[in-house]
């Protein structure tokens, strides 16, 4: 499906019916003001945190402070067909339109839009996507089950026990009895450490996992690793590049969702105060792990590094933080990659699966 003119049309989707709806903003922000406008039309998709979508019509610079959705003239009623080409739909007067979309760069963080939904719906109108298809996506969401085919794949995980359901509290602390602790309770689907609670003692385990149960019926209880967590950025279909890894320091406790996004006590080194020959293996551990998981285009695969020297694998995250001063573009930017040129490689990946060169 090609748009009108030379330029292709780069729908952004932001927002979205998730608790980090926020987080989504601020990234998409940066995102549309680094995309070329040379090259490429943008189209604005925004989804309120009710679950509800317009195309905004307004300046970008409105978009951080959720006040986009604020002044119902910029808006008009908008969505994705599933309708195989069908673009996005577009109503005007209440006529429905169809504006030719060419590639779609989902900046959904968490649930319902890194999960596969709308990569899904994308794949089903038939619409190139930046970054994991929509079994990835899922995938990557699933900790237990990505935790599985990543220990297929060869790099150690963490010890855990999953709940599918709500457990009676001495079943929960008969199938926990095995850990060591500290633990980290968490949403088997989620995102951003929301719903993550760092559990010292056994007794605080059935708190701990109401809470986590708040974001997702299933419930991973995980052993903590001694040691520090690290990233790496992993850019590209077939052949793969790798930022320079990142490293964690927390003062106290761990990296939960208000030290990620406010940094008040923590830091992130850029590269990690790791050795060479050790920096090099977390990259070629997150390069196995990008491709045991289907990842393409880019994702920002976490990991703990024990004092042993040891790898575990902690997540995959098919859409991360995308501002400037996110841990992703740091750590392409750590190799040269600057941040518009990142958007524009992103971009480029995502059109060239669909011409079919990603499965060389």
């Amino acid at each position: 499906m090609e748009s009108k003119g030379e330029s292709k049309t780069v729908a952004v989707i932001f927002g979205g019916y998730s608790p980090e709806y926020t987080v989504s903003l601020k990234s998409a922000h940066s995102i549309i003001n680094a995309i070329d406008r040379n090259k490429y039309e943008v189209v604005m998709i925004g989804i309120t945190n009710s679950g509800r979508w317009h195309r905004y019509y307004g300046p970008a610079d409105d978009i951080p402070s959720d006040g986009w959705h604020t002044d119902k003239t910029r808006l008009r009623q908008a969505f994705i067909s599933p309708q195989r080409g069908g673009g996005l739909m577009e109503f005007v007067d209440e006529i429905a339109i169809t504006v030719p979309v060419d590639v779609v760069f989902p900046v959904l963080h968490g649930r319902y839009g890194e999960d596969g939904t709308i990569q899904g719906l994308c794949e089903l109108s038939g619409i190139p996507v930046v970054g994991a298809g929509s079994a990835a996506s899922a995938l990557c969401m699933d900790k237990e089950r990505a935790n599985k085919l990543v220990a297929l794949a060869g790099v150690s995980v963490p010890k855990s026990v999953c709940f599918g359901f709500a457990p009676a509290e001495e079943e929960l602390l008969s199938g926990v009895s095995g850990l060591k602790f500290p633990v980290f309770v968490k949403p088997v689907r989620g995102g951003s450490s929301i719903g993550v609670t760092k559990v010292e003692n056994v007794a605080d385990i059935p708190e701990a996992v109401r809470l986590a149960r708040r974001y997702d019926d299933a419930v991973m209880v995980e052993e903590g690793i001694d040691g520090i967590e690290i990233g790496c950025a992993v850019v590209g279909n077939r052949d793969l590049t790798t930022g320079r890894v990142d490293e964690i320091e927390v003062a106290s406790g761990f990296f939960d969702y208000e030290e990620k996004y406010s940094l008040k006590t923590s830091k992130i080194h850029v590269p990690a105060r790791i050795d060479g020959e050790t920096e090099s293996r977390v990259q070629e551990a997150a390069k196995t792990i990008f491709r045991a998981l289907g990842c393409r285009g880019y994702a920002r695969i976490d990991m703990y590094l024990s004092k042993e020297g040891q790898i575990f694998f902690l997540e995959a995250n098919t859409i991360p933080g995308f501002t400037p001063f996110s841990q992703f573009p740091r750590m392409m930017g750590a190799i040269g990659v600057g941040y518009p040129e990142l958007v524009d490689t992103l971009i480029g990946l995502a059109l060239s699966v669909e011409k079919g060169e990603w499965y060389g």
